[in-house]
């Protein structure tokens, strides 16, 4: 599913305006045994949304400051999640979305919308047609703490784009 989101479009519809971004940098997150994973801490009331049916948004609070969009992903209980780290903002928007917590601040995504069913109108994703894009699978960000799962290549950019260059 983390490769499968690059190149779609997020779309945020909020007080009669939409927001529309190309997703160009994702992360994966496979469940409790992924030391990376706020699941490998168990089932928490932190995380239960991620034990919960695919389809829905994980959203965190990092460093006290940066709101998080995840995508709940994979079967129920299973607690997998894909971070959406980049995108390009589309229709003329002039907005930064180089991290995830820039991103989830211009789309105006709080923890008040967790759990939220990402297949509403509110916030979805979707094709536009365009060009598929070239993806290029590498390590993950900050997660040196990891262990074997620091090394895994589970973060997916699209290579066309800055992110990917990186």
């Amino acid at each position: 599913m983390a490769r499968g989101l690059i190149g779609k479009i997020v779309v945020r519809r909020v007080r009669g305006r939409q927001l529309r971004a190309r997703i160009v940098e994702t992360e994966a997150y496979l469940g409790p045994d992924d030391l990376a994973s706020h699941s490998s801490k168990g089932r928490t009331a932190r995380t239960e949304v991620m034990f919960g049916p695919p389809g829905h948004a994980y959203v965190y609070l990092i460093y006290g400051i940066h709101d998080m969009l995840n995508v709940v992903t994979g079967v129920e209980g299973e607690a997998h999640a894909v971070l959406i780290r980049g995108a390009t903002p589309l229709d003329d928007w002039d907005a930064n979305l180089s991290g995830p917590g820039l991103l989830a601040r211009a789309l105006r995504i709080t923890r008040a919308m967790n759990g939220h069913d990402l297949t509403g109108d509110r916030i979805f994703f979707s094709d536009d047609g365009a060009d598929p894009p070239r993806i290029k699978a590498t390590k993950r960000i900050g997660i040196d703490y990891a262990g074997k799962w620091k090394h895994a290549l589970l973060r997916f950019v699209d290579a066309n784009c800055a992110a990917g260059r990186k």
